[in-house]
């Protein structure tokens, strides 16, 4: 299947089926990767409120800092020192810091998010080299593993920093929802080349447990169907639709709750 980079490069890529995990992988992978994160356009390292699809996002960014704090506790009932992995400009980090009894440090490769970050007086690390290891109780990657080259070196590394009764928390899309079946090759969340993976809940299952991880439990996130949905009717037509993109993202939150498959999911994962 070939899809375009609709938001930024316009170029086109391909995606690679693997059977045994279930995964799609894009191809070619650019040598300038890092290039395609930079503009405009890809809010999650701008803040960016400048039209109404951006104005949504962050609204619904906000809703959902409390929500995953939430989520934490439901798993996490003691004092907690939590690490973000891929913490863009440090929102979720700076809401787990103003919480009683919790610390938290964000990793952000991105010089550009790590300056906006530091306008809100937060200081993230470029990568995890100067941190130590089994120092965290929870480790967060929200929206972030489909972007890293190496999955597999990148749940190494979580293993090496997770205490031994820690938990990870996994958010990503999936390609296996209505939304993503409806809209195909226009789907906002192939997001080429940015998304290097595209998985299903059999292969985030599968890559864990082979670095001795178990899922402890799925979560969907609802409102991703109608902020993806509302982007792909953009792609698909060229023009800003929020009744058809709300009305899908209805459609495939029904699907989720039939099939259990939704937009996106979060997985809670503890070592066996």
């Amino acid at each position: 299947m070939n899809i375009t980079d609709y938001s930024i490069s316009h170029e086109t890529f391909k995606l690679e089926y693997n059977p045994q995990l279930q995964l799609y992988h894009t191809t070619p992978v650019p040598e300038n990767l890092s290039t395609y994160y930079e503009s405009e356009n890809y809010i999650s390292h701008t803040d960016s409120h400048k039209t109404l699809t951006d104005k949504l996002y962050q609204w619904v960014k906000q809703y959902n800092l409390q929500h995953k704090i939430n989520l934490i506790k439901k798993y996490k009932k003691e004092s907690i020192n939590l690490l973000d992995i891929g913490a863009g400009t440090g929102d979720f980090v700076l809401a787990c810091q103003n919480h009683a009894h919790w610390q938290a440090t964000g990793i952000e490769p991105s010089t550009k998010a790590r300056i906006k970050a530091q306008e809100k007086q937060l200081i993230l690390h470029p990568d995890t080299t100067n941190l130590l290891p089994h120092s965290y109780n929870v480790i967060t990657m929200w929206h972030v593993l489909e972007h890293i080259p190496d999955v597999t070196a990148q749940i190494q590394t979580i293993s090496n920093l997770l205490t031994p009764d820690g938990i990870v928390i996994i958010a990503v899309p999936n390609y296996l929802s209505w939304d993503a079946q409806h809209y195909k090759e226009y789907w906002a969340a192939y997001d080429v080349p940015r998304h290097l993976w595209h998985f299903s809940k059999y292969s985030i299952k599968q890559l864990f447990s082979q670095q001795n991880f178990q899922l402890l439990a799925i979560h969907p996130m609802l409102f991703d169907a109608f902020y993806v949905s509302m982007l792909s009717e953009k792609y698909k037509t060229g023009k800003t639709s929020l009744l058809k993109g709300f009305l899908s993202g209805i459609r495939s939150n029904y699907y989720g709750w039939r099939k259990k498959e939704y937009s996106s999911h979060i997985y809670i994962l503890k070592r066996k």
